[in-house]
This record gives structure tokens, sequence and C-alpha cells, in this order.
């Protein structure tokens, strides 16, 4: 039996676009980020040198996600994504500059436009998602957006890999030239292939409605917002400059162990249905999530940094303690992230869905900025343990902030057959 990719229906073939976009987009970003590492390493800058060079890359996905939401309802999804990559190719392109010109100020530019191209082309997807699955149907659209974050993330540590490859075997230039072709193709395919109408709202949203006026978005964004400072303030500068410059790891190994924590923290989230429905009662009929259940998976994980912290202060192996604490704490955020994409996209208006997510990565995006702020300067001034302490904090007020969702939970709004 031969596939034929006009035999499915048109929602489908939709879907797999979209799902290309971002998987090219993916695994692109992850490889620029390890290839600005390892390049600017080599060059003789520190860790935290290097990471600053990401600053304006967060900064900007702040304003992206609220603007592009925007953005999406007035133009269309189809408009935003493929800005996204047109702005990715640009991004790249500038990198191919001779040595003598590739200054840190340049870096930092890209950096701000891949950032804006990241968050044009996530929020995009996820919101097209919503557009594309039918109304009573939440099982599926739990499956379907558990499925393209978890790849998603699998494919930007993957990124990782590919980005050290392409370093080592065609150089720095030559590893761009490569991504900017292939992501041209994809842009080039997307301009035809996506659905001119995709996300446009019926009215045209004004630009005083740019911030949400649902409570339900409100708490849920907020307890985003926490939950990825609680990431980031030990995962981004922190742990790999202590894996290196504490525990003596060299840089390849620390990137290799990144790139696999994050290919197998997206393996989580793509079979998180399952593991909702097989593990915790905090799903309906429908097997899909309840607002409740963010609070008990969050507790749940505030649980694991203070224990890590406790142990590399109690005499415990640190090596094997923070290891080990990685790995669980992995998994929990995997299905914490999860439940939050299912449950935003499910609690967006039908008609400005794209504005709804919009602002809810915005808040993700200020997250992972004060994260990352707080990441370099809690590590430098106290250490790793430290800023272990303040994630589990954090974490604990996502869980706080969680509970309140519970009382916009509507049973009518999932189908029970």
């Amino acid at each position: 039996m031969i596939f034929r990719p006009a035999s499915l229906s048109v929602p489908i073939r939709q879907y797999l676009i979209v799902t290309g976009n971002y998987w090219a987009f993916t695994m692109t970003d992850g490889a620029l980020r390890m290839l600005v590492v390892l390049h600017f390493h080599q060059l003789g800058y520190s860790p935290l040198q290097v990471a600053m060079l990401f600053i304006f890359y967060e900064v900007f996905g702040v304003v992206t996600n609220l603007l592009g939401g925007w953005l999406g309802a007035r133009s269309g999804l189809n408009a935003t994504m493929n800005a996204g990559l047109a702005i990715q190719i640009v991004a790249l392109s500038l990198l191919l500059v001779p040595d003598n010109l590739l200054t840190i100020g340049l870096v930092m530019v890209a950096q701000a436009l891949s950032g804006i191209a990241k968050d044009l082309n996530k929020m995009s997807a996820k919101s097209a998602i919503r557009l594309l699955v039918p109304k009573g149907a939440e099982g599926t659209l739990y499956k379907w957006v558990t499925m393209l974050t978890g790849s998603k993330n699998a494919l930007k540590g993957f990124g990782f890999f590919l980005g050290g490859a392409l370093l080592a075997a065609w150089d720095f230039r030559g590893a761009i030239t490569i991504m900017v072709a292939a992501l041209t193709v994809v842009w080039l395919f997307s301009l035809f292939a996506l659905k001119k109408d995709l996300g446009k709202s019926n009215s045209k949203p004004k630009f005083s409605q740019l911030f949400s006026k649902s409570q339900a978005i409100n708490y849920l964004s907020a307890a985003r917002l926490f939950l990825f400072a609680a990431r980031d303030v030990w995962f981004v500068i922190a742990l790999p400059v202590y894996l290196s410059s504490v525990l003596g790891w060299d840089d390849r190994l620390v990137g290799a162990f990144l790139a696999s924590w994050i290919i197998g923290y997206g393996l989580v989230q793509s079979v998180t249905p399952a593991v909702t429905r097989t593990i915790f009662a905090g799903t309906d009929r429908a097997h899909t999530p309840t607002p409740r259940a963010l609070f008990h998976w969050a507790v749940g994980l505030s649980l694991i940094p203070a224990g890590i912290a406790l142990a590399m202060t109690s005499g415990a192996p640190i090596e094997l303690s923070l290891i080990a604490g990685l790995l669980v704490f992995g998994v929990l955020f995997a299905v914490n992230s999860a439940l939050h994409s299912f449950l935003v996209i499910n609690f967006a208006s039908d008609d400005a869905v794209s504005m709804d997510v919009g602002f809810y990565y915005m808040a993700n995006a200020i997250g992972r900025l004060l994260g990352t702020v707080l990441s370099g300067w809690v590590f430098q001034t106290w250490g790793l343990a430290y800023c272990l302490w303040i994630s589990s904090a954090l974490i604990a007020l996502s869980a706080a902030v969680s509970l309140k969702l519970s009382q916009y939970h509507k049973e009518e709004k999932f189908s029970f057959h």
C-alpha cells in the first residue's frame, strides 16, 4: 500500500506542515546555540560571557510573543509562521560575514532576530493546533499538543549534536551556510502549502486588546512564568559552568549531557498523556488533565531541587546526587510543561487563540529571562545550591498559582464519549 499525502484530511495535512516547519526551525535553533557557544568558547570567552550573548534572544521573546499573537489574529498564522522562518534565515545569514566583522554586537543582533523568529514560529505552531482539532475532541488535542511540544524539545537537543557535528566537519561559516540553505527550502515550501486564512480572527483585534482578559489564561501564564524561571535559574548558566569549572567536565561532555537531557525531556513530553493516565488520576473521563493536576505535579517537582541542594550540602556524592536529581527533575518538569501547553490551548478563545497563546508565551519568555539573569547572579554570588533553593521556591509559587485554576474547570468543555 502506497502512502499518499493527498489522501489525508486537510487538518491532518496542515498539522503535518506546521509540525514539519516547527521541527526544521527547532533543529536550526538548537544547532545555532551550540555553534555560538562552541565557537566563542574556542575564541577564549568565558562561559558567563558566552551566556550573555543570549540575553537579547530572551528579551525580544517577551515582546514578540505579545505582538505576534496580535499579528497572528489579524494576518493569519501562516503569515507569522512564515515570517519566523524568514527572520531565522536572515539571522543565520548575518553570521556569514568574515571573521574580522563577526563582533559581539553582531552576534547579539543575530540572536535577537533568532529569538523573534523562534517565538513567532512557536506561537504559530501551538495556536494552529487548537484550530485544526475539532471541538469536543480534547483527547486528540492533548495528544497532538504533547507530541508537538515533546518532539520539538527532543529535536532541539538533537540540534545541539548537529551544531557540534557541522562545526567539526565544515567550520563555523560552512555550518551556517548549510543551515541557511536547508531552512530556505522549508520556507519556500511553507509559503505555498500553508492555508492563507489559518488562525485569522473574524474581527480585527485592536492593539489595546493585547493583554489577556481571561482570568484562567492570566493565572496559567503566571504559573508558567514561575515554572520556567525555576528551571533556568539553575539549568541555563549555573549547571554548565558548575559541571565545567567545579566537576572538571570538558566542554564536549557538558554539551552532550545537556543535549541528552533535553532529548529525554522531549521524549517524556511526547508520552505525557500515557504518563498522566497511568500514574496519576488528574484527568477527567476523556483522559485529559484537569487544572488541579498542575498543582499536584508542581508540588512533586518542587521537592527535587530542594532534595539535590540538601544532598550537595550533607556530604552525599555531589556528582551522583546532581545527575540523578537532574534526571528526575527532567521527567517531572516535562510532565508539568506538557500539562501547561495543553491547558493554555484548551482555555484559549476560539476567535483569538493566537492572542491568548501569545500572551501566555510572553509570560514564559519573562520567566526564562528572569531565570537566566538569576542563574548568573546567584551562582556567581552564592553558588549552585542557592540556585536550587530558589528553584524550589519558584516552583512552589507556580503550584500555589495553579491552585487558583481549579475554579475555571468547566466539565461541559470536555467530550466524554
